[in-house]
């Protein structure tokens, strides 16, 4: 295994495997432009290894350029092909081959075709190191394969996670887990923070609270917990990105959780769309979100309870605590619908034993 930024990925391709396709690659594009100088056009940044060991196998007369394009960030594709390096001069009347180092969804080559359209080229032809056939979706043909691979991140030979991994000789897969990633719901009282404990430990799941990361931030005065502090000191809210960079670094810290439970955030639909967004930049998501529901009156004898022993002052305060619990409804009312629109929220009955509690969220866990 290796460890790139926050993400694990496992052997995948040899080298050897490699270049042995790229030789073959090279002898049947050879057999067609024998008895002519093809121009030969790699796609950078990820095809600069492919280039340089093709054109090492290639045994005829050839020329090489390049155009640079981009699509992804992170481990998705953005779906906007940027063109950052145009096509080479004096092109007219020769025959094109694009040399990629992958193709995927097809995106970045319907950019390239076009590219090529414009052009008066004798002809041009697509040659590709990895291509992924069950997710390409484009209508245009791949006149040259090295290797036919599953819909799998990868990186080295030249292809990167966030511009680490392309000098690595082999090829690595991104090492995915089932991830469980849950936003727990519950009024002051229901039990979240007990249900949090066994969940995490069953899952090996990241309890990430909200107001625990807060607290940890501002106490420790970090660059964000004092960013945060400055908000909080005027009597404004938090801008939600300073929320969600400080998650983000709980997320970051924690790469071999199988998890992650998310408690106190989001608090409204803009959250949870950021959230959503977040999520997905770490080719992650929401997996579902469980709300713990308690009839108002007994969770008030609980909160009573345990402001006894806690001696918090609005665990103790009848008036307080109703008026928390109608906070409580305001705010999730648009969450739940938010959830309910994407298939993923569960309400689960959080009266009588922490077992018992624990045996119905688990139900609703395994069923995911």
């Amino acid at each position: 295994m290796i460890r790139l930024h926050d993400k694990l990925f496992k052997p995948f391709l040899t080298e050897k495997q490699i270049l042995e396709a790229i030789q073959r690659m090279a002898q049947e594009i050879a057999v067609d432009y024998k008895d002519e100088s093809p121009i030969f056009v790699g796609v950078l940044n990820g095809a600069f290894m492919f280039v340089s060991d093709f054109l090492k196998a290639y045994p005829h007369p050839c020329e090489v350029s390049f155009v640079k394009l981009s699509s992804y960030h992170g481990l998705t594709s953005t779906g906007i092909v940027e063109t950052l390096l145009d096509v080479p001069d004096n092109i007219e009347g020769r025959s094109i081959i694009i040399l990629e180092d992958i193709i995927d969804t097809g995106r970045t080559l319907q950019k390239l075709v076009h590219i090529f359209r414009n052009t008066k080229v004798k002809e041009f032809k697509i040659a590709s190191l990895f291509y992924k056939s069950e997710v390409y979706n484009g209508e245009y043909a791949i006149d040259y394969v090295g290797l036919e691979i599953p819909d799998k991140f990868i990186v080295g030979y030249g292809l990167d996670y966030k511009e680490l991994g392309r000098n690595l000789r082999e090829v690595y897969q991104l090492n995915q887990k089932h991830m469980i990633n849950l936003v727990l719901f519950g009024k002051p009282g229901a039990g979240k923070g007990t249900q949090a404990q066994f969940l995490k430990e069953k899952y090996n799941l990241k309890h990430i609270s909200t107001g625990d990361v807060f607290r940890y931030n501002i106490k420790n005065g970090t660059e964000l917990g004092t960013l945060a502090k400055s908000y909080i000191d005027k009597g404004d809210l938090v801008p939600d990105e300073v929320t969600i960079k400080m998650l983000e670094d709980e997320v970051d810290k924690n790469p071999d959780a199988d998890g992650f439970i998310f408690d106190g955030f989001p608090r409204t639909t803009t959250q949870a769309e950021a959230l959503d967004n977040f999520l997905e930049s770490k080719d992650m998501k929401v997996d579902a979100t469980i709300a713990l529901e308690a009839n108002d009156e007994i969770l008030i004898e609980r909160l009573l309870e345990r402001g006894k022993v806690s001696g918090r002052s609005d665990d103790q305060d009848v008036t307080k605590i109703r008026n928390r619990f109608d906070e409580y409804n305001s705010k999730t009312a648009p969450l739940k619908e938010y959830y309910e629109d994407r298939k993923k929220f569960h309400s689960v009955n959080g009266i009588g034993t922490i077992e018992e509690i624990t045996e119905r969220l688990t139900k609703v866990i395994d069923s995911l």
